[in-house]
């Protein structure tokens, strides 16, 4: 049979909440979506060019849609999450974290067992994790050890082999580890009360048995048996203390789950912190590779079902950064202050701290990738139309307007490409004038580029604001090259960028990657300028001291700046070491006029 166009399917789509499938013409997956509404979803798929290229590929690639038809956009949420697991399609986020996590298991027997395991067996038993390290596992197992005397061997200690003898103590009751249940010498009742508290504290809710333990020392201490109750205290300390480890700044924030999220072109991370009773006893960042052009809101929305379906959560309420759609009956809150903002600005931390630790990796590991990676942000970042390989910034330099300079430094994939750094000699500007200044060095730069067929750049920096801009646009008209370079002004005080025709200048976050490499490159521009107007400023000096003594003419000069390198040196020269370099005569006149003149001068 065959198929109807993909107009006709789209056409016949219902208004509806649901989930959507793409084939291909082999009738392989390619991507699971959700929508409120099917038809608008998908036709925004086909009505447009999309900026991504990804997208437009898989929009080539769609030969069949199939759809699902649900309640609402929170069942939509669930089984989109269901199908990518299950069907794995190519183009949808990949969630990258396929590891086992270990859990603490409470076994369904008599005098249960506490223990970490990677397995869950469904016979009863209660799991608690997972936890993100074996080294938080065992922490709360040596803990508990500490404080609660369990059995470690595996018997079957029902009553009818207890009854009979069939078990003997062993070395961990001799040694106090265990109050020996296989010989019924600690009652089942008694073992079970210990077990409850250890629930507790698997749970984050220390207080009970804190509060049990302070009640047994003060009765011990008034029976007048000491050594008992100061091995009670030993508990009490072992718990508070790593209840203090773990402890949120309020203690009156109580059971909830926390989810931030940080992303960049192709990969977001998303940071779980889990609370109870006042507590933090979980947290875990996960990474998604983006596919598609994915929003924030529905990586974040993918993540929180993904976590709270593995992590088991039934939490009511969750902490988020802004607006989504994770099911009925659970209340997303957006903190503007106070304790749980810190909880939440907490989260983003993390998984700020996750990103950059893996970018790291990334730039050692493969530095090409990295270089593409950053290449794409500021593109993103800086709303241009290609990825800016080759850069060039521009800074004037000149002190109380003397010996005016400028320079330019090119950057190619963001990093520093020092042979082809060029300075400029002020030509045509008297005075002090940064705005005619940027127009004379942004003209005579490309001029030449274009008279010698060089590459021109894809981005153009000028260190300073709409004044330097605007001259700096100027030239590039006079050379036909406005609008074919693109072209951002970075104002100092505030890190303002500001481009043509624009009046509100963009604000980029402090930390990003673009704005490090553009504040490296005005940095650049402007230690390089400094260094060529010192240079100037030097040599000119020396010129004009030489320039005054009668029978000195240009080449003497440039041939005792050459040999003697400064003023200072030729001024303390003798006449004999003047002599060696430009003869006896000239060498007397240049001895003579200083002898008359200051040395420090």
């Amino acid at each position: 049979m065959q198929l109807p166009s993909l107009a006709l399917q789209i056409q016949t789509l219902p208004d509806s909440p649901g989930v959507y499938q793409y084939y291909d013409k082999e009738g392989k997956i390619l991507y699971v979506g959700k929508a409120k509404n099917l038809k608008k979803r998908v036709a925004s798929y086909f009505n447009k060019v999309h900026d991504i290229g990804r997208t437009n590929v898989l929009v080539k690639k769609i030969f069949t849609i199939k759809h699902i038809v649900v309640s609402t956009e929170s069942d939509a949420l669930l089984l989109e999450n269901n199908l990518i697991k299950t069907l794995q399609p190519r183009y949808n986020v990949l969630l990258k974290d396929d590891k086992s996590y270990p859990w603490i298991c409470i076994k369904n027997e008599p005098f249960s067992r506490v223990f970490s395991t990677r397995r869950m067996i469904k016979d009863g038993s209660e799991y608690f994790g997972p936890y993100t390290s074996f080294k938080i596992v065992y922490t709360l197992l040596d803990m508990i050890k500490e404080i609660y005397p369990l059995r470690t061997c595996n018997y079957d200690l029902t009553k009818q082999n207890i009854d009979s003898g069939k078990y003997k103590v062993c070395l961990e009751y001799h040694i106090g580890n265990c109050k020996g249940p296989c010989e019924g010498l600690e009652p089942l009742e008694t073992y079970q009360k210990e077990i409850d508290a250890i629930r507790e504290i698997l749970k984050g809710n220390f207080k009970q048995s804190i509060r049990d333990f302070k009640a047994q020392m003060q009765q011990y201490a008034a029976d007048l048996e000491f050594e008992k109750a100061q091995r009670i205290k030993v508990k009490i300390d072992v718990l508070e203390n790593y209840q203090s480890r773990s402890q949120v700044a309020n203690p009156r924030i109580k059971n909830l789950d926390v989810f931030s999220i940080v992303s960049d072109q192709d990969s977001a991370f998303v940071n779980f912190i889990q609370i109870s009773h006042g507590s933090i006893i979980r947290s875990h960042t996960l990474e998604l590779k983006k596919r598609l052009d994915e929003t924030d809101k529905e990586l974040l929305e993918l993540a929180i079902i993904e976590i709270r379906e593995r992590f088991g959560l039934l939490t009511r309420e969750i902490l988020v950064p802004f607006e989504v759609e994770v099911g009925e009956g659970i209340k997303a809150t957006i903190p503007q202050l106070g304790d749980k903002k810190e909880v939440l600005d907490l989260s983003i931390r993390n998984a700020k701290y996750v990103r950059i630790e893996k970018l790291k990796q990334l730039q050692i590991v493969d530095p090409d990738r990295h270089t593409n990676r950053v290449m794409a942000q500021m593109k993103a970042d800086l709303r241009l139309s290609e990825e800016p390989r080759h850069i060039e910034c521009f800074d004037n330099s000149n002190i109380q307007g003397t010996n005016p300079v400028a320079a330019c430094v090119v950057f190619k994939d963001g990093k520093p490409s020092k042979k082809d750094y060029r300075h400029f000699n002020i030509k045509t500007v008297e005075g002090p004038d940064d705005f005619a200044s940027m127009e004379e060095v942004v003209y005579r730069r490309y001029k030449r580029l274009l008279e010698e067929e060089q590459p021109l750049p894809q981005l153009i920096i000028i260190d300073g604001g709409k004044g330097q801009l605007s001259s700096a646009l100027k030239s590039l008209e006079q050379l036909n090259l406005r609008g074919k370079i693109a072209i951002i002004g970075i104002a100092k005080r505030l890190e303002e960028l500001f481009y043509p025709d624009d009046p509100i200048p963009l604000y980029l976050d402090k930390k990003s990657e673009t704005l490090k490499i553009i504040q490296q490159l005005r940095n650049e521009a402007h230690r390089f300028g400094i260094t060529h107007h010192r240079n100037k400023r030097s040599k000119g000096a020396l010129v004009s001291s030489l320039e005054s003594i009668p029978g000195i003419g240009e080449k003497t000069m440039q041939t005792l700046i050459s040999h003697f390198k400064s003023m200072k040196r030729v001024k303390l020269a003798e006449e004999k070491d003047i002599a060696a370099v430009i003869g006896l005569s000239k060498a007397k006149k240049i001895t003579d006029f200083y002898a008359d003149t200051p040395k420090d001068l």
